[in-house]
């Protein structure tokens, strides 16, 4: 299949998601074109079947804001119209799915047939779902598309809970690479975190306020009075100053390393003994994922699609939002006894096992190829 996928290039994990499920079509023989308006960050490599198509925004005067929508959805049809392409699969609904409707209809005057699949990732219906501003282009987008999937039960729940719904919403969990995402001889790099031996946290995210950044320092702070501990805090983004400083104000900034944006995450993910995600909102939780395929036991909030993904006793524990107190002693319950650890590390990996990207990949290709098979063609051109 010729496949195009649209994406926001980001590190963020719809665009995460995006970018690996494209890599992984390619090296199975289908052609990939991603279509968006930077290289996607995991983008990295060279293939034969990976194609990218940037999106140029004209910086006419007349425009306050950017139309990026028009300039993606005038891209997709070029795209389309000369590459030749079977499916466009588009991560995100709004601008998105809404671009890719505009697209399809533009190729009709072509003579031209192709189905759109949306995949929703979280934000784009949880937030979006609160903004009346949005919600009808949102739900005329989701109900135009050709296939719809969501990455959790939840998020599909929360989407016939938010629009008025009419498609089938296919549930097709996110994914890990068990190839680039394990555990790591980075023995070296630990002693140099943790010379004493101490246990090492980690909190990887954009640091956005669902993300609660600072909770994480708090937990750190609680953890470490108990027992000696370093965290690791990967990322970037708005709440990265205020977290500098609890830090500071706590008394733990010595033990606290803030590593910035980082590609190799698997690497530090290696040397971890604990991640904590003590997010608002998690549609998956992708970033917790990738740290139970590296041995890493989760402690985490209890919201959105992480009870399905994050075993309360088995992989780690599950806490409400905002109970500091719960996260940081059932952090303290893990870490305090080695073999205990060990379990849940076996755990961890062993559950990641089941979201292994050979296990999710085909459904995406069966969606593909439904969506296909089912598509109506044009009858009437210019």
């Amino acid at each position: 299949m010729k496949i195009g996928i649209v994406c926001y290039p980001t590190f963020g994990g719809s665009g995460v998601v995006a970018t690996e499920l494209g890599k992984a079509l390619a090296d199975r023989g289908h052609q990939v074109h991603f279509v968006t308006y930077n290289q996607p960050a995991r983008l990295d490599l060279f293939s034969e079947n990976l194609f990218y198509h940037e999106v140029t925004v004209s910086k006419y005067p007349l425009f306050d804001f950017p139309p990026y929508e028009l300039a993606l959805a005038s891209r997709l049809v070029d795209v389309v119209r000369f590459e030749k392409l079977d499916v466009l699969h588009v991560h995100y609904a709004i601008p998105h799915a809404s671009a890719a409707f505009m697209a399809k209809q533009i190729l009709a005057t072509y003579g031209i047939s192709i189905p759109v699949v949306t995949t929703l990732h979280g934000t784009d219906i949880t937030l979006v779902g609160n903004d009346r501003t949005y919600k009808p282009v949102v739900e005329f987008s989701i109900n135009k598309s050709d296939g719809v999937t969501a990455v959790s039960e939840h998020l599909k729940k929360d989407t016939y809970r938010f629009f008025d719904i009419q498609k089938d919403i296919r549930v097709i969990t996110n994914f890990i690479d068990l190839s680039r995402f394990s555990l790591k001889p980075k023995d070296h790099f630990k002693k140099a975190i943790a010379p004493e031996g101490e246990k090492i946290l980690v909190h990887t995210s954009n640091f956005r306020r669902v993300k609660h950044a600072q909770d994480v320092i708090r937990i750190f702070a609680k953890v470490n009075a108990v027992i000696p501990s370093k965290l690791l805090m990967v990322g970037d983004g708005q709440d990265r100053p205020e977290c500098e400083q609890l830090a500071r104000d706590l008394g733990v900034s010595q033990n606290v390393r803030f590593l910035g944006k980082q590609d190799a995450v698997e690497e530090i993910l290696s040397v971890s003994d604990l991640f904590l995600m003590p997010s608002q909102s998690e549609s998956f939780g992708l970033a917790a994922l990738e740290a139970m395929a590296c041995k890493v036991p989760v402690v985490s909030t209890n919201t959105g699609g992480l009870p399905e993904l994050n075993v309360e006793g088995v992989t780690g524990f599950l806490r409400d939002v905002g109970d500091v107190d719960g996260m940081a002693e059932r952090a303290i319950y893990i870490l305090e006894d080695e073999e205990r650890l060990a379990q849940f590390k076996e755990n961890a990996l062993e559950h990641a096992r089941t979201f292994e990207l050979s296990n999710i990949l085909p459904q995406y290709e069966a969606m593909y190829q439904e969506v296909i098979d089912n598509l109506q063609p044009v009858t009437t051109a210019p």
